[in-house]
């Protein structure tokens, strides 16, 4: 694990200085969880009880992604989670209408829409909020007339950000596999993109969410980073630092991270 504040960082964190007090959400994404469980069958891992384990460790947000090939969280998942979940339930997923109807009967308090492609390995890129206005505002107002809140995934970029805006999402969820992947080499230069697109958000009136790739060596530079970051959502690094650390002890350093 680096150590914090990277040298190379200093400046950054002191020019951004407004968002170190934002008060930032973990939710944490469970679907590692039942894809080791689906790997023997059964119901070992218990992703139930894996997800009451989390909210007991500080946990402030269950995630779960069911995909069309259910090969981790199972659409059959959904409802037994949301019976046990006491913090914020959010379920992401490509608003087909398998999951749109999944996300109707089981109200969680967020949902965040994603593009996902069948079959895609994992969310890799954010939605054209332009191109697909129309079918954005229609499933939108789906959801919000149930009561939920609604967040799309988008990639750093100010005419996403806009769109967003325009087609009546609550949040955005800035995808931040790109900072993730040029953040060891400059650390300014990946978060700037991000910083930027805050900054209009946050003047537009619109939450800020993130998720993918996050993890204990870049999560508090992008935190510090954001102005105004609700929440972020992370599952694969932290169930992966989960098998070194313990999970309960895991969840705490990512708090630790946020706060």
């Amino acid at each position: 694990m680096k150590l914090w504040p990277p040298k190379t960082a200093e400046l950054t964190y002191v020019e951004l200085k407004p968002a170190r007090f934002n008060m930032t959400r973990l939710s944490v994404n469970i679907n590692k969880v039942a894809l080791l469980r689906n790997a023997r069958g059964g119901n070992l891992p218990d992703l139930v009880q894996v997800a009451k384990d989390c909210e007991a460790f500080g946990a402030e947000g269950i995630t779960v992604h069911p995909r069309p090939d259910e090969r981790h969280v199972r659409y059959a998942d959904v409802p037994l989670l949301k019976t046990v979940v006491t913090t914020e339930f959010n379920i992401e997923g490509k608003p087909d209408p398998k999951f749109i109807q999944l996300v109707l009967d089981n109200r969680p308090d967020q949902v965040t829409l994603v593009p996902d492609s069948p079959g895609q390995l994992t969310s890799d890129h954010g939605w054209d909020t332009v191109k697909n206005e129309a079918f954005l505002k229609k499933v939108i107002a789906r959801f919000q007339a149930a009561g939920i809140r609604v967040s799309i995934f988008v990639d750093a970029e100010a005419q996403q950000v806009e769109g967003a805006k325009k087609v009546g999402a609550d949040r955005i969820e800035f995808y931040t596999g790109p900072f993730a992947h040029d953040f060891p080499a400059n650390p300014e230069k990946a978060v700037e993109p991000y910083h930027r697109c805050a900054q209009l958000a946050n003047e537009l009136g619109i939450g800020i969410n993130a998720g993918h790739d996050l993890n204990l060596d870049n999560l508090r530079f992008f935190k510090n980073s954001i102005p105004g970051l609700l929440e972020v959502s992370i599952g694969h690094a932290l169930i992966s630092d989960a098998l070194y650390f313990g999970l309960q002890n895991t969840i705490q350093l990512y708090l630790r991270q946020l706060k």
